[in-house]
């Protein structure tokens, strides 16, 4: 009878435990997307283990993806598959903004990430009645932020038909679905007119580009003259050495785990920039001292990581996630690890911001 009692307690306890990170837990930072939400975007289910197989052998070699036309091509298409993947995953235990941002003494990272977002609009002299175009939304929690802080009107564009409808979702929800605006685009070919925004960002989503030149013409054309644009780019820094194994390891490492064809370099961002017309304001890494460490979001301890892998496990023997998500947490939590490596050797940073500004053309 004991034994009886005890593995029914047992059991009671282990139910409960899967209600309250499943259902009460919710979201890290903002509730909603719980894990029993977990899709992967537009992907069906029974196709999610042979698309993260076909992403994950596409970026095996990152720098080689961009290296001929053919495979730089492909490349905006697998970005497409890794928003699908990680969307929900990222909304689960992130939030609503998909970036980094420097801790702040005594302020959560909610907050930290807010004042992060809010430091764009100041830079771009946001104000009501202007016309800002966010390059790369994700589900749109920087335009909200920026939106609210400055009076503008945004409009985000993202490859990622699935973020493209979550975000407009969280702009209902928030109220500020009259003045966000989210299309569905290429963001190296926008379906957006000459000079037709005041003003342009992109925040940690530029790294996604073959080339950077490309993103940064098209920002270029839909400026206005006298327009300013700012971006929060993924660097290696002049400590990167690629002679170095760990160095090697570790930049790889977050290039395959973020869909990115190979990073650039901190001393290309304003050349680039320059080529293709901007004036270069100002350039400046973010994380650099003064500010506290970016990568401590990511220090999950193991008794976290086997938490949240256990209960993706479960959802996906009970069926309520498909089959593949395991794979894609695991990935995401080995990504984690080079992106701390990368933050606490210094060879990498998340926010290289460059203020740029195009030219006022003479009457």
């Amino acid at each position: 009878m004991e034994a009886a009692t005890m593995a029914w307690t047992a059991a009671g306890v282990g139910v409960a435990l899967v209600y309250w990170f499943v259902w009460v837990m919710g979201a890290a930072e903002v509730k909603g997307k719980r894990a029993v939400d977990l899709k992967m975007g537009s992907i069906t289910n029974d196709k999610v283990k042979d698309k993260y197989t076909q992403y994950w052998s596409f970026f095996r070699r990152p720098k080689e993806t961009a290296t001929t036309e053919a495979s730089a091509e492909k490349v905006p298409a697998f970005v497409d598959t890794f928003y699908n993947l990680v969307t929900d995953i990222y909304e689960w235990g992130w939030g609503q903004s998909f970036h980094f941002s420097p801790s702040l003494p005594g302020r959560s990272h909610r907050e930290a990430t807010r004042v992060h977002e809010e430091r764009v609009a100041d830079l771009l002299q946001a104000k009501p009645g202007h016309r800002l175009l966010d390059v790369g939304c994700g589900v749109g929690g920087p335009m909200r932020a920026i939106a609210a802080h400055s009076g503008s009107n945004v409009v985000g564009i993202t490859i990622n038909e699935y973020q493209v409808n979550r975000a407009r979702a969280h702009n209902r929800k928030a109220g500020l679905d009259s003045r966000c605006e989210v299309v569905c685009g290429n963001f190296l070919s926008m379906p957006f007119s000459d000079a037709s925004f005041d003003g342009a960002y992109s925040i940690e989503a530029t790294c996604h580009a073959p080339r950077l030149e490309d993103v940064y013409g098209e920002v270029f054309r839909v400026l206005k003259p006298g327009g300013l644009y700012v971006s929060y780019e993924w660097v290696t820094t002049s400590l990167y050495r690629a002679d170095n194994p760990e160095h090697v390891e570790a930049i790889h490492g977050i290039e395959r785990g973020d869909a990115l064809p190979g990073l650039r370099r901190q001393d290309e961002i304003a050349s680039i920039a320059k080529e293709v017309g901007f004036e270069v304001l100002k350039e400046l890494d973010l994380a650099l001292p003064p500010a506290l460490p970016w990568w401590t979001r990511l220090k999950m301890g193991r008794i976290a990581y086997w938490r949240n892998s256990l209960v993706v496990r479960v959802l996906t023997m009970l069926r309520i996630a498909p089959k593949g998500v395991c794979e894609v947490h695991e990935m995401l939590y080995e990504t984690a690890q080079h992106l701390t490596r990368g933050g606490e050797t210094g060879i990498f940073t998340p926010m290289h911001m460059v203020l740029l500004r195009k030219p006022v053309e003479s009457k």
